[in-house]
């Protein structure tokens, strides 16, 4: 199905807003990662048993590298419509 060039513009707009919040919400995501690897080293320091929060910290970690990854899409998607408006 062809773009025109119109919607081409649009999505264009799109992408790049959706890229703006990407980037954001990852900046947001490795700061709380920060935040909870504080916590669990205070757990740590405090003899608490912290498997889930080594657990959480995994998952966290796991789940900003897959926005890292799904941000590269983004920007791969600007960079083609870009090329092509």
């Amino acid at each position: 199905m062809a773009v025109f060039p119109v919607e081409q513009g649009e999505e264009l707009r799109a992408e790049k807003a959706l890229l703006l919040k990407a980037e954001k919400d990852i900046e947001d995501g490795w700061r709380r990662l920060r935040n909870q690897k504080q916590l669990l080293s205070d757990l740590q320091a405090g003899g608490h048993d912290s498997r889930q929060a080594e657990r959480l910290v995994q998952l966290l970690h796991e789940t900003l590298i897959e926005w890292e990854r799904h941000r590269v899409l983004i920007e791969e998607r600007v960079s083609y419509l870009e090329r092509h408006s």
